[in-house]
């Protein structure tokens, strides 16, 4: 459940200005929120038995009888579990039964052991046992071997952490102890960077800073007998005969259907995971397929959503301008002079040396407070090393922002439970912190109440420009210029907060204080009672000035959503910014063209409610008519920008909230329309709207949804699955990112600056945006290509090899006969044409992943479904059948009156067997090699060595030696080596392969020269492209246009570290001051 919002704000146009609020709850949330109020839960009373005691370091105190609890009959264990990890599924006594018990669990692995129970009848079965029994052994032997590797490999990482080593405090001294070893009531000692080895209660710390920074970017029966008699009836014969034939045609979807399936996915995965060009060398992180399941869908993208920050941008932020009581810093040319801040950041660059000098002679009272502010209103934490001042930030945005005001003089030293200690121009000052007021994703802003050493009470502010603007004060001064400035920097595509104090005084703070007291121990709705008290403090508020960051563009962005757009694959970007910044970040990155139509939130309202008011007017309300006019004329590209406000006014979010809170006031219930359907209006309404703006926004070649929140984000992305039957992908990297990233088909990690939260929820993962170009244009569809062309030969092979058996039941009396020899019919998907295929689905490719990428045009079909569906099947059916016919009718026309050299008639039953047989393995292996577009060693491998494997073994288990040793199994004694001595029969074979071949290789040949697609034309001059590949320059490195990229208000979605500074217990005393510091700052300044 998401957390419920504060209201939004007024302000202009579609930024939000025309709408009144704001909210993302469900009817759930609400109804949920008001029996909240009208009902207050109970607290659980605490268990009369104190049955959970520990006692610190005393190991002995947890082994009383009294914490132990019976296990297995007689046996007790501790009341407590252990330490040790175990993320593995089996050991050396259960691997076996619970596997199989998992493996049997699939339907169609349980379907092919009711065939094996069948064929162990002989009253039913024709065929036998072990014709069904070693593809099943050989199935459920793979899948557990592949169970077997992925479960050691969890052993040895669960060793590896098992292992670990940490200091535990034992006899009085600490000595190095094992995690696994760790015991309730242990007394660990960490150090700096060292792993947590359990659960743990903080109980001091060492850190000078007088704080413990903990990372957690970790976490985010009854049977028949049955007997055979002459006295049978003829349906009870019927009856048999029908289970016979279930059993002989159960090889048209053999079991090896689904481990050849799983082979080939978990080498595409592979090929994602070894691929050097979507390797980021910089961070050393390398591509990773998450999921094997999901590589051919790859192929089929339509929808794209993606974040901007750290996903189209690169995340590392820098401070490049500000204004400061009306007036802009950072236009000038020259850089600023920082060698008079000994501690200033070398990397930090300032455009404009006259912010140095104004600061240094401490005349302007607003730019003091300006680097004031941001050097106390922050949840930064700090540390040394090597001498130098280290900043741990929320994110990169908090530390840019203190980064600067530190190289301006305004140093951020250390900080406590309940202090600030800050070196303001080589003054160093500590201020009492009464309340920090932590940022979230709803209220956009974060606050900080001080006591200054001089007994004021002062509050500081910074937040979005739209949040920030309702709650200044009337008299606030440089409204209007700071609102140009904003602009301004909003069209260069920076990011923007703006800055705000306000005092208060000591009875106001008193009375505010026991309301915040009360809600922060609030034990339902903490967080929605603490953003109503906060609401109370922060009203009234002076403006000081506004920052601009700045956030670069990652590399290739351009190129792969221009590539991605030339494939039909639309890009929603969806983000917390600006609409200004949003907008200019979409032209910096060729999301918008010049030659674009862009529509607002007003327009696209105004579109939806003509719409519906035409609806309105039609004699049936147009319930039962479907919109099929489009909403844009003309041949133009159309893109949408639209705001999170309304987005929610659009979509009826707010209508429908405002009308069942009236009602329930009331005490009334919404009546239906249609007391037929008993579907509300609204309902209705609401529903036809959603859609109407789903098919509007698909018209649209790109659309843009700014000052969105994570749930909204998750929200646009399940409308469209919900209206449109396409496949999706999310591209995001940090934790805001998750639900947008879950409720896509695919979900994209970027494993950037925000942790790694987005990747662990992600079933692909990689470092750079421009990646995805060849996730999808190369991988994917190869992906694609590969598994439809194994399912359509795949189908096919079985379609021609089962249905012999349907041509030769006309001829046997329907007895159930097989057409042939056992051991073909259970080797058949094993050996003989298993590894063609198998290679082709791992292997094959069209072109190569050069022309992939030159020509996006070739990932249309995969978007369209064209390479297999119930067309593709039907075909397949067809050739498996015509091809059928041909291996029957051939032979038994050849055979049925013919006579041998020795004046023998070859015309038995095992020698049409053992030549329709020959004949399927050598027609089903060359019609693999016509469709193969890519030739290597092994696929040349595969096709002769599984014709020479079939030859080899039907001599082998034809022969004498293996009949006299088992001659029950082998009963086709030397009936290879008499047959194929026939001239005949080798031309009988010969006849049936051409006539088989002739017509598919005519076909191909007419529809690659008259109705070619674009691969085939691709592939016609492939040797041309590659020339010119070869022969082409390198091209230039990417270089930035005179637009900036970057992107909108600086805050991260995720909340700072207020919990931790407010609740920390072990505060150190406050650092000395640090003279050396301060002499530096003044010396620097007096020069």
């Amino acid at each position: 459940m998401s957390r419920p919002r504060a209201d939004s704000l007024d302000s202009l146009g579609p930024d939000d200005e025309v709408v009144p609020y704001s909210d993302d709850e469900t009817d759930d949330e609400l109804e949920q929120d008001e029996d909240e109020e009208e009902v207050q839960p109970t607290v659980p009373a605490a268990e009369p038995e104190a049955g959970w005691q520990v006692k610190v370091n005393d190991r002995d105190f947890c082994k009383l009888p009294e914490f132990k609890k019976k296990s297995f009959l007689c046996f007790k264990k501790s009341k407590y579990s252990g330490n040790a990890i175990k993320t593995y599924k089996y050991n050396v006594l259960t691997f076996l039964p619970l596997n199989l018990y998992e493996q049997f669990k699939r339907a169609a692995n349980l379907y092919f052991l009711a065939l094996l129970i069948l064929q162990i009848i002989p009253q039913i079965s024709t065929l036998p046992w072990y014709t069904t029994l070693v593809p099943l052994v050989l199935v459920l032997g793979i899948t557990a071997v592949k169970d077997l590797i992925d479960d050691l490999a969890r052993h040895r990482m669960d060793k590896e952490i098992n292992n670990r080593k940490c200091e535990v405090l034992l006899g009085g001294r600490f000595q190095e102890a094992k995690w696994m070893d760790i015991q309730v009531g242990d007394v660990v000692r960490l150090k700096k960077n060292d792993f947590i080895p359990a659960d743990i209660l903080l109980l001091s710390s060492t850190e000078p800073n007088s704080l413990c920074y903990v990372e957690t970017a970790e976490l985010d029966g009854l049977a028949w007998y049955l007997y055979d008699g002459k006295s049978d009836t003829a349906s009870y014969r019927g009856f048999l005969s029908f289970w016979g034939y279930i059993i002989v045609l159960n090889t048209m979807v053999p079991i090896s259907l689904y481990v050849s399936v799983e082979v080939i996915r978990l080498g595409q995965s592979k090929f994602i995971n070894w691929d050097l060009q979507m390797y980021y060398a910089e961070k050393d992180t390398p591509a990773k397929a998450r999921t094997t399941t999901l590589n051919e869908q790859l192929g089929q993208i339509e929808y794209i959503f993606s974040d901007k920050t750290g996903t189209l941008t690169q995340n590392i932020m820098a401070f490049k301008k500000c204004t400061i009581g009306g007036r802009t810093y950072g236009k000038s040319l020259s850089l600023a002079d920082f060698s008079w801040n000994k501690y200033a950041d070398r990397k930090f660059q300032f455009y404009d040396g006259h912010l140095i000098s104004c600061i240094c002679s401490k005349k302007d009272a607003e730019m003091m407070e300006f680097f004031k502010l941001l050097s106390l209103c922050h949840t930064v934490m700090v540390e040394q090393k090597d001498g130098e001042l280290v900043y741990q930030a929320a994110s990169p945005d908090e530390g840019a922002l203190v980064t600067a005001a530190r190289c301006f003089g305004f140093v951020f030293l250390s900080r406590t439970q309940d202090s600030i200690t800050v070196s303001e121009m080589g003054t160093e000052n500590t201020y009492e912190m009464l309340a920090l007021l932590d940022f979230n994703s709803d209220r956009k802003r974060m606050s900080i109440i001080l006591r200054f050493p001089d007994g004021r009470i002062r509050l500081y502010c910074k937040g979005a420009d739209t949040v920030i603007y309702q709650r200044l004060n009337p008299s606030s001064k440089h409204k209007e210029t700071t609102q140009h400035a904003l602009d301004g920097f909003a069209n260069e595509t920076l990011r923007t907060l703006c800055l705000c104090y306000k005092d208060i005084s000591a009875a106001d703070y008193n009375s505010w204080a026991q309301k915040h007291k009360e809600a922060s121990v609030a034990m339902s709705n903490r967080e929605q009672a603490l953003d109503s008290v906060y609401e109370l403090i922060e009203t009234n508020l002076m403006l000081i000035g506004a920052t601009a960051i700045e956030d670069k563009l990652q590399d290739g962005v351009p190129e792969t959503i221009a590539k991605l757009a030339k494939a039909d694959i639309k890009i929603w970007v969806l983000t917390g910014d600006k609409k200004e910044t949003a907008e200019n970040i979409g032209y910096s990155c060729e999301l918008l063209t010049d030659d674009m139509q862009i529509y607002y939130g007003e327009d696209v309202n105004e579109k939806l409610s003509g719409r519906m008011m035409r609806r309105r007017n039609e004699p049936d309300g147009g319930r039962n008519k479907k919109a099929k006019e489009p909403f844009f004329t003309g041949d133009g590209k159309n893109a949408l920008i639209i705001t999170g406000g309304w987005l929610n006014e659009i979509l009826c979010e707010k209508k429908k909230k405002r009308r069942r809170l009236r009602l329930r006031r009331l005490g009334k219930r919404p009546r239906p329309t249609n007391p037929q359907d008993g579907q509300p209006a609204d309902d209705w309404e609401k529903e036809l709207r959603q859609k109407d703006f789903v098919d509007m926004a698909c018209e649209c070649s790109a659309v843009i949804c700014c000052r969105v929140t994570p749930k909204q984000k998750a929200n646009v992305v399940s409308l469209v699955k919900r209206y449109k039957n396409a496949v999706t992908l999310s591209i995001g990297d940090g934790a805001n990112d998750v639900n947008m990233i879950k409720t896509a088909d695919i979900g994209v990690g970027i494993s950037g600056q925000e942790g790694m939260q987005a990747v662990m929820s992600s079933d692909y993962a990689f470092a750079q945006f421009r990646y995805l170009q060849r996730l999808l244009l190369v991988h994917g569809r190869w992906s694609y290509i590969r598994m439809c062309k194994f399912l359509r030969f795949f189908f096919y092979k079985n379609f021609a090899f089962t249905l012999v058996h349907f041509w030769y039941s006309f001829f046997n009396g329907y007895s159930a006969q097989v057409a042939y020899e056992d051991w073909f019919i259970t080797l058949y998907n094993v050996l003989y044409s298993s590894l063609p295929v198998l290679l082709v689905g791992l292997l094959d490719q069209d072109v190569n992943d050069t022309l992939s990428l030159r020509f996006p045009k070739l990932y249309l079909p995969g978007q369209k479904g064209a390479l297999f569906n119930y067309r593709n099947f039907f075909i397949s059916l067809f050739h498996g059948i015509f091809t059928s016919l041909i291996i029957f009718f051939i032979p038994y026309g050849a055979f049925l009156q013919t006579m041998g050299q020795d004046g023998e008639a070859p015309s038995d039953y095992q020698s049409f067997a053992v030549v329709t047989a020959s004949s399927l393995i050598m027609i089903v292996n060359l019609q693999i090699s016509l469709d193969t577009s890519y030739w290597t060693f092994v696929n040349c491998f595969a096709v002769l060595g599984s014709i020479a494997i079939y030859f080899g073994v039907m001599f082998d288990i034809q022969s004498a030696g293996i009949h006299v040793l088992f001659p029950s199994a082998f009963t086709f004694t030397g009936v290879a080596s008499n047959s194929l001595r026939q001239p005949y029969l080798w031309l009988t074979i010969i006849l049936t392969v051409g006539i088989s071949l002739l017509p598919v290789i005519c076909i191909q040949f007419l529809c690659k020269t008259i109705w070619p697609t674009e691969g085939d034309k691709v592939q016609r001059h492939k040797k041309k492209y590659e020339l010119e590949e070869e022969v082409k320059k390198k091209p230039p490195a990417f270089q930035r246009g005179g637009r900036s990229r970057r992107s909108a208000y600086a805050f991260s979605h995720s909340r700072g570290y207020a919990d931790l500074i407010a609740s920390g217990r072990s505060i150190r005393q406050k650092p000395r001051a640090r003279p050396e510091l301060r002499d530096s700052i003044q010396d620097g300044c007096a020069d």
